[in-house]
């Protein structure tokens, strides 16, 4: 099945962030599987920021359970910078309760994955939010209501 994907740009660049490199090594092994080339991963958010002030990126994708900042403060962080409001970010993370999606959605994140997930499952999600109406701050304060 394609839908969604179909309008999937391979050539956008995407950041990893995730405290956890056998994590990160698997999301890049997926990614490449799927076709994209251009992917970049860092550790934690701090070091995440600054890659994301030399380049810009077409998709960021991040852990939840980040330390020291969470995968949860970073969204925000980026949702709250006018130059990188709209970047697509997707969740990556062990916690599929209804409290941690909800406060992602809050932050505006545009997709969320939970792990264990496979290479399809990873293709429909970024498929979904790369084809989707770019992020702005209203869409949050509707999704909250």
């Amino acid at each position: 099945m394609t839908v969604g994907v179909v309008a999937m740009n391979l050539e956008t660049s995407v950041l990893l962030v995730d405290d956890y490199m056998p994590v990160r090594r698997t999301l890049r092994g997926l990614l490449l599987q799927i076709g994209f080339r251009d992917i970049e991963d860092t550790s934690d958010a701090a070091a995440a920021l600054a890659k994301l002030r030399e380049r810009a990126f077409g998709l960021i994708m991040s852990d939840l359970k980040m330390e020291p900042t969470t995968g949860l403060e970073f969204l925000k962080h980026i949702r709250a910078d006018e130059k990188l409001r709209s970047t697509p970010f997707i969740m990556v993370t062990a916690l599929g309760d209804a409290e941690s999606v909800k406060a992602a959605k809050e932050a505006g994140v545009s997709n969320y994955i939970v792990k264990p997930f496979n290479t399809a499952t990873l293709k429909k999600k970024i498929g979904a939010v790369l084809t989707a109406t770019p992020y702005s701050p209203n869409m949050a304060s509707e999704s909250a209501a």
